[in-house]
């Protein structure tokens, strides 16, 4: 490791195969923390380069626990975290509302690192019993539309990296790949990131396989659509920057998109808006990622999109299937 660590201190970077080696070796507990902690810092220092993040998802996906559902069709929504924005949890809520929508969701989620309340720290305040029982997945998806995969029971190496992310609190790669490592092996998938250079990484590295994505990044720095303003959207037809009002959406301002303080706050503000309570900014921000996630798995143009997703959240689709996952046991 301290040569491997040298490398990369002197801005030389890891071809895949390599880059790949390491990641399990780091997984399966060949390091001690120290070397970890100084592996996990070189990359906040620099950029990762696509080989690079290709070794490290490689290596994620060899080692976790699969989960075999290719006959329902799911659609990932995930988002790296890391912005720093304490959102509420959106990608969630829009798991829920796309699920409502009759779009299956196989939601890959883990506790917060970089922020107060991570899906994981939501699910787990509601009751849900985590699982990787694929019976128990299966019938979630028939019941519900909507499976969650809480990423330690799906990547048990991790075990020997948690302890390290969680005292470092600040985003590392394994934020970058979260998304990429979701154990049901999505063919759809959107995906939010914390910065314009992990969006062009990602669409590099999604154009070389055969899944329908959506990638998308605030311009003002939100992992996902924040109708603060105008984001980019990556997909594997096209890129193109979207601005608020081209949804049919109102722009809004940061504060009201705030997600609390503690798990508690979040989880108060996740059902008020789950049952219709939420304010029009609030209900907008899922209504729009939900969207993008309905455009993926559907192929629905933007007003139908919209629609659909407008319908779920304000009929009581979203929360049906909320309540229903929960019930589950």
């Amino acid at each position: 490791m301290k040569d491997i660590l040298n490398q990369l201190i002197e801005y030389k970077s890891l071809d895949k195969t390599t880059a790949k080696e390491i990641l399990m070796n780091l997984t399966l507990g060949k390091y001690n923390q120290s070397q970890v902690a100084a592996f996990l810092t070189v990359y906040l220092m620099r950029s990762i380069t696509v080989e690079e993040l290709e070794g490290f998802r490689d290596a994620m996906l060899e080692l976790c626990v699969p989960v075999d559902i290719p006959e329902y069709d799911a659609i990932d929504l995930c988002g790296t975290g890391g912005d720093g924005r304490n959102t509420f949890n959106i990608s969630t809520l829009s798991s829920f509302i796309v699920a409502g929508a009759g779009q299956n969701v196989a939601k890959h989620g883990n506790n917060g690192v970089s922020s107060v309340s991570g899906s994981s720290n939501l699910m787990a305040h509601f009751g849900y019993e985590f699982t990787n029982d694929i019976g128990k997945l299966k019938r979630s998806l028939d019941e519900s539309g909507i499976a969650f995969l809480h990423a330690p029971l799906f990547h048990p190496a991790m075990k020997n990296v948690a302890p390290i992310r969680r005292d470092l609190g600040v985003k590392t790669f394994f934020n970058m790949l979260g998304p990429m490592v979701n154990p049901s092996f999505p063919k759809k998938q959107l995906v939010g990131v914390f910065s314009l250079e992990l969006a062009r990484l990602y669409g590099y590295l999604y154009q070389k396989t055969d899944k329908q994505f959506v990638i998308l990044h605030a311009l003002d720095g939100y992992d996902e659509i924040s109708l603060t303003g105008g984001f980019k959207k990556i997909t594997h037809l096209q890129e193109e920057i979207v601005q608020p009002e081209d949804l049919g959406l109102t722009r809004i301002q940061p504060e009201a998109i705030f997600g609390g303080e503690t798990v508690e706050e979040s989880a108060k503000i996740f059902e008020k808006i789950l049952k219709g309570e939420g304010t029009k900014a609030q209900n907008e921000v899922v209504i729009a990622n939900s969207a993008m996630a309905l455009q993926c798995g559907k192929g629905y143009n933007t007003d139908d999109a919209v629609g659909h997703a407008r319908e779920s959240l304000e009929s009581g689709k979203a929360l049906k299937a909320f309540k229903r996952i929960l019930e589950l046991k």
